[in-house]
């Protein structure tokens, strides 16, 4: 029988090897010997629905400020008693995750939730020239989400039919959490893995990690520039 990294640790640790869980999977991914499992799957994305579909409005959209392009997506994370979810939105501009949302159901209040907590935290930006960007999933087409952009100006853009490249930002920065802090961490609770995933994003993604395509810097930093030539009016 194949242990996994978790359960080595555990193995180790009654050996009287002190090392954590970490170092462990690094070692076992290095060498191939984590345990592959084929898991259930939730679906994120029920698009079969009979509400409303938007256009596609990002196509050759060239983004050059901030709230010009919000992307958001839907992702789950496995927890031993069930999965939870987590919503999260994007600016494209600054690569910041400015709205999230992590709860035990995936349904319009999850996403409701993350675009609460963006349009809170951007408001004073303005939203009047601003696209929310989506795919066609039920939670995004819900009544109560299509209603809120509209509350605020906001235009209505969504993926086209079964193509995901068309919100290859957003997967992207879920690759990234899932990678640099889901994988690493066997979370046992819902607590356990909101506090996680609450520091990842808001004190590592936001204000640590270094994005390539923002001239290797964290997006808080990114953002406090742009802001600051914007207030000296400079080019």
């Amino acid at each position: 029988t194949k242990y996994g990294y978790r359960r080595m640790t555990k193995q180790l640790h009654r050996q009287g090897q002190q090392v954590n869980h970490k170092k462990v999977y690094r070692i076992m991914k290095e060498n191939n010997l984590l345990v592959r499992r084929k898991k259930f799957r939730p679906i994120t994305t029920q698009s079969g629905h009979g509400l409303r579909v938007y256009p596609n409005l990002t196509k050759d959209l060239v983004v050059t400020k901030l709230n010009q392009l919000w992307v958001s997506d839907i992702t789950y994370i496995y927890l031993p008693l069930g999965f939870v979810y987590l919503a999260a939105i994007l600016d494209i501009f600054s690569r910041k995750c400015i709205g999230w949302c992590l709860g035990k159901n995936i349904d319009a209040e999850l996403t409701l939730d993350a675009l609460d907590m963006a349009i809170a935290s951007r408001q004073y930006l303005g939203l009047s020239e601003m696209i929310h960007h989506s795919d066609r999933g039920v939670q995004y087409a819900s009544q109560a989400y299509i209603e809120r952009l509209k509350e605020f100006g906001i235009a209505i853009s969504m993926s086209g039919k079964g193509n995901a490249y068309d919100n290859a930002f957003a997967e992207s920065f879920i690759k990234t959490l899932k990678v640099e802090e889901v994988y690493i961490n066997e979370y046992e609770t819902f607590e356990e893995a909101y506090a996680n995933i609450k520091h990842f994003i808001e004190l590592v993604y936001n204000e640590k990690r270094l994005h390539s395509s923002i001239g290797y810097v964290p997006p808080a930093e990114f953002e406090a520039e742009v802001l600051n030539k914007q207030s000296l009016n400079l080019p």
